[in-house]
């Protein structure tokens, strides 16, 4: 009996004993490198902790835990580096400012998203991301200094050894600090009142709002704690390596959190804190042997995607909200076809296309060549944000690696270009199938890996990619450096800033009709109603497992073709530029111009490339932060919705001017069909079925 319960207590840190195990067999290292690697895993162990405590109060993954602690620690830092005040004084006014952003972003932010989808919520901590990493990027001009690493010194003198490795008082802190700080969470959760309603809310906060827990106060709470233990994990790290700055370093803090989170089956606190640490000890192993961390992504993304394979999936209304997809996508109806035969609707379309046309058109003669340059960027981007509406807007399964594929095109038409001598519809042609490959080989995991689940599977590949891959560490065939840029079907050079613009604008005009017609067909409905309900997909003998696949494959597909138009733009393959802050820039980019449909591409691709290119670095986080969460809260349907929403007030007005009703424009009549069946029962789109009109 005792055996067995030893055994069933043992089993969850079966995957922390195999990762000491690759650590001890693989990249060995003498003690004091491996009690290096102990103390920058505790403080690890704190970012963990944070992001499991967000987990346990709001079930979402928070993509803005490293970025919570980095702006104060930035503060504090600072203030005892430049300002010149006591460590203590520093440290305790980073403490404070801590609590601050933990309850500013709770009050106004997460209170926003009460009653939202978990998986919007998530979206949301993207936006909370950025503008954290904009104010700590914005923080050194107070001073007149300028982003640059920055470590924290030490508060008095202090010096030990273990083995050939030499330690100071920051690391006797951070030694005695971090474990004091888990076990202090983990009796707040055991033995106070508070952790108990924490457990009891996780679940349902609806229920538990309603049996008079005070679900909302516990989430200030959970939010303060989290942006504390943020807090002192970034600052301790800053006294023993550097303070991390930008986006990226929030991402880098939330991968290796992530990996102890999953690992620990998202609430085993114990397992969570084991396998942060042993994780820390791995990394510094593999800096031991290696002299870079290279590797350290590649295995993390592994260990995320093989730990939530092997989970079994709840059956609650909790887990079900997890693995929801992202079906908080307003459909962009088409125009009555009793509307659209009118003389004043026929006129407003033809102008709106003039001016568009005039605009894409006669627009970059108009501009010099560094803006021919940024408008096909612009271009290629939008042709990019089209891949992820296929995916995330169409079939509701999010990705926030979608950069992953662009780089896999990317580096085939790199490739084809300089050593096969391959024009650029060649490398497209070949490129697309591989991206296509990629993509459903990513896509896998989404046959039992759903919403936040798959966004984070996406993600670490994301980062695996371009720290492994795309920077020749794992293969050596990617061409580097620039290459004469290849004559369009060995033809029409491509030697001109305007010429590269109008070859990426006739890729994109191309795609935009081939979706289209893909939408309208029973292929882009099934993808609809697989977005909206999967579950009852299958009742209509519809095989979801190759719906999803085909989601990918197309969305694959395009994101690849885009990553030969941007190769060829550039005339190189460039890693950095398929980093994963790309793959979150894209999609929220995309968000932000909407997912409802393909014009939101073009619309969040000129919103975030022009605030980049009109803004300086870190205000361009602030616009993209903000404006997703805007988004998110005030149009669900995204910038380019106002536009559809205009184009629906003045139909309206058309349809009363001429006494016509049309149920998409006007409700007040019969309801339509069920549009799950009649997209995947019948060949009649579904928007057609309420946007039939019948004159009085």
């Amino acid at each position: 009996m005792v055996s067995v319960t030893w055994r069933d207590a043992s089993r969850p840190f079966v995957p922390a004993i195999a990762i000491l195990a690759i650590q001890l067999i693989w990249f060995p290292m003498p003690i004091g490198a491996m009690f290096s690697g102990l103390i920058l895993g505790l403080l690890g162990a704190l970012g963990a902790v944070g992001l499991a405590l967000v987990w346990r109060s709001n079930r979402i993954v928070n993509f803005a835990q490293g970025d919570l602690g980095a702006f104060p620690a930035t503060l504090a830092v600072l203030l005892i580096t430049l300002a010149g005040l006591p460590w203590i004084v520093g440290i305790v006014a980073g403490l404070a400012t801590a609590v601050v952003v933990g309850l500013v972003v709770d009050v106004l932010v997460i209170r926003r998203f009460f009653r939202s989808p978990r998986l919007l919520l998530t979206v949301a901590t993207l936006g909370v991301s950025q503008i954290l990493a904009f104010a700590a990027l914005l923080l050194p001009n107070a001073w007149g200094e300028g982003p640059a690493i920055r470590s924290l010194p030490a508060p008095f003198s202090f010096a030990f050894s273990v083995g050939q490795v030499n330690f100071d008082a920051n690391d006797l802190i951070a030694l005695i600090v971090a474990p004091l700080l888990i076990l202090a969470v983990a009796a707040f959760l055991r033995l106070t009142d508070t952790g108990t309603a924490v457990r009891a809310a996780a679940d349902r906060t609806d229920r538990a709002s309603m049996l008079g827990i005070p679900v909302r106060r516990l989430e200030a709470q959970i939010w303060t704690i989290a942006a504390v233990l943020s807090f002192l994990s970034v600052a301790l790290t800053a006294g023993i390596a550097s303070l991390p700055f930008g986006l990226g370093a929030g991402l880098a803090v939330v991968l290796r959190a992530l990996a102890a989170l999953v690992i620990g089956r998202m609430s085993h606190f114990v397992v969570i804190t084991v396998t942060a640490i042993v994780l820390g000890v791995l990394e510094s192993g593999i800096r031991w042997n290696t002299g870079d961390a290279y590797l350290v992504s590649p295995i993390l993304a592994a260990l995320i995607i093989g730990s939530l394979l092997i989970q079994r999936r709840g059956t609650s209304r909790a887990d079900a909200d997890d693995a929801s997809s992202f079906a908080s996508v307003t459909e962009v109806r088409p125009v009555p076809a009793v509307l659209r035969r009118l003389p004043e609707v026929r006129l407003a379309r033809s102008a709106v296309m003039a001016a568009g046309a005039t605009v894409v058109l006669v627009g970059p003669l108009m501009m010099g060549t560094n803006g021919q340059l940024k408008a096909g960027v612009v271009v290629v981007f939008a042709l990019i944000g089209t891949s992820v509406v296929v995916l995330t807007g169409w079939a509701g399964q999010v990705s926030l690696g979608q950069m992953a594929f662009v780089g896999a095109g990317g580096a085939v038409g790199a490739w084809g270009t300089v050593e096969m001598g391959w024009e650029p519809i060649t490398s497209m042609v070949v490129a697309g199938p591989v991206g296509a490959l990629v993509a459903i080989v990513v896509g896998l995991p989404a046959l039992r890996i759903r919403g936040l689940y798959l966004a984070v599977t996406t993600l670490a590949v994301s980062i695996a990619a371009s720290e492994w891959i795309f920077s020749n560490r794992a293969v050596g065939w990617i061409p580097e450096g620039s290459f004469p840029r290849p004559a369009l079907l060995h033809r029409v050079e491509l030697d001109s800033p305007l010429r590269l613009y109008y070859f990426a604008l006739a890729v994109l005009v191309l795609a935009f009709l081939a979706l289209q017609g893909i939408r309208r067909s029973r292929t882009g409905r099934v993808l609809i109603a697989l977005r909206d309900n999967e579950d009852g997909v299958g009742a209509y003998g519809v095989d979801p497992v190759r719906a999803k696949l085909t989601a990918f494959a197309l969305s694959g597909f395009v994101a690849a073709a885009a990553g030969v138009v941007l190769v060829i733009h550039q005339a190189s393959f460039r890693a950095v530029t398929y980093s994963a802050e790309e793959s979150l820039a894209v999609f929220v980019a995309t968000v932000i111009g909407g997912l409802g449909s393909l014009a939101g591409a073009v619309v969040g691709a000129v919103f975030q490339r022009g605030a980049q290119w009109l803004l300086s670095s870190p205000w361009s986080f602030l616009a993209t932060g903000v404006g997703v969460l805007a988004v998110l809260l005030i149009l669900p349907d995204g910038l380019g919705g106002l536009f559809f929403r205009s184009r629906d007030a003045f139909l309206r007005w058309v349809a009363r001017r001429h006494g016509i009703v049309a149920l998409s424009i006007d409700r007040s009549t019969d309801a339509a069909p069920d549009p799950l069946a009649a997209a995947i029962t019948t060949d009649v789109d579904p928007d057609d079925l309420t946007s039939s009109g019948a004159a009085r």
